[in-house]
């Protein structure tokens, strides 16, 4: 548990130090002066966290100071740290009841999609599950590489094409294996595109529909990665491809190396996801379920 604690406090010490460490310092007066909230506000917008988050974050705490008075610096402390943990999905819990699982992995470019396969397959593997990977990211022959090193590395099996290749027919492939390996889950890469770019979106489309030909029903998740270096502009890359592809669940990569950890909470309430796994580390066990008490406490600098 310890071990665990540590990561979620290295991981989020960029985001702590920044707009974050001047809230806690604010938090840290004696007494709550007449530019306390308006302090507050600032550095919540300026923490990455949007400025709709921000104001409903605010206009609650008004709610509560009307309704039961805050008079005591800790007593604002305690309401702004349940207002940020009502704007935290509970991640759900992961049963893989589907044998085979299929998870689709979707993101921009250089978001983190593959490193953060290959991490979920090592997870994966050491709670005894039998893990396939497909390597569906045909557009990038270092896509496929990185991702057969990293197979290798985690020691599991790998479904690949060509470079060029048809991505919908390596995704196809991927779960067709799964079910002659009577795996547990299959983990498919896809290529990282813009969403701006229509007819990629549209290919990533296909793809999924390849899949549910493949297995009824299927995918049975579709996780978008996204980098947690990039703040607010990922938001709406977000919201177009879950529009386009049904997004169930947010793997928030590089929060290790992000000061924009605020952006977790704009996740929930302008896109309604719950965060499922957070990259606290560039090692290969640093990629954790997120624990949104330990995400709070990281970046407020408070450890309960």
């Amino acid at each position: 548990m310890n071990s665990i604690i540590t990561k979620w406090k290295q991981g989020l010490a960029k985001t702590s130090k920044a707009k974050f460490g001047q809230i806690a310092a604010i938090l840290g007066a004696t007494e709550i002066s007449d530019d306390t909230y308006e302090e507050l506000e600032a550095l919540l917008i300026q923490a990455d966290m949007g400025l709709d988050t921000s104001e409903s974050i605010l206009a609650s705490i008004w709610d509560r100071e009307r309704a039961d008075g805050i008079t005591q610096m800790d007593d604002l402390k305690r309401a702004l740290r349940e207002e940020l943990r009502l704007r935290l999905n509970t991640p759900p819990t992961l049963e893989f009841l589907e044998k085979p699982t299929i998870i689709l992995v979707v993101g921009v470019n250089g978001s983190g999609k593959t490193t953060s396969i290959a991490k979920l397959g090592k997870r994966y593997s050491d709670q005894g599950k039998d893990v396939i990977l497909g390597a569906a990211d045909t557009y990038r022959a270092a896509g496929i590489d990185q991702l057969e090193i990293w197979a290798d590395r985690v020691d599991l099996p790998l479904v690949a094409g060509q470079h060029g290749g048809d991505p919908g027919a390596v995704a196809y492939d991927t779960v067709n294996a799964a079910f002659a390996r009577n795996a547990d889950i299959a983990l498919i890469d896809t290529a990282g595109r813009l969403h701006t770019r229509f007819n990629l979106m549209e290919e990533l489309k296909k793809v999924k529909r390849v899949v549910g030909k493949a297995k009824s029903g299927a995918p049975d998740e579709i996780w978008l990665v996204m980098d947690a270096t990039t703040g607010q502009n990922a938001i709406q890359q977000a919201r177009a491809f879950k529009d386009a592809v049904e997004v169930t669940g947010v793997i928030l990569a590089k929060l290790d190396s992000s000061a924009r950890g605020g952006m977790a909470f704009a996740i929930h309430s302008e896109l309604d996801l719950p965060i499922i796994y957070a990259g606290l580390g560039e090692g290969i066990d640093d990629l954790q379920p997120f624990d949104p008490d330990a995400f709070i406490n990281g970046i407020l600098g408070e450890w309960q």
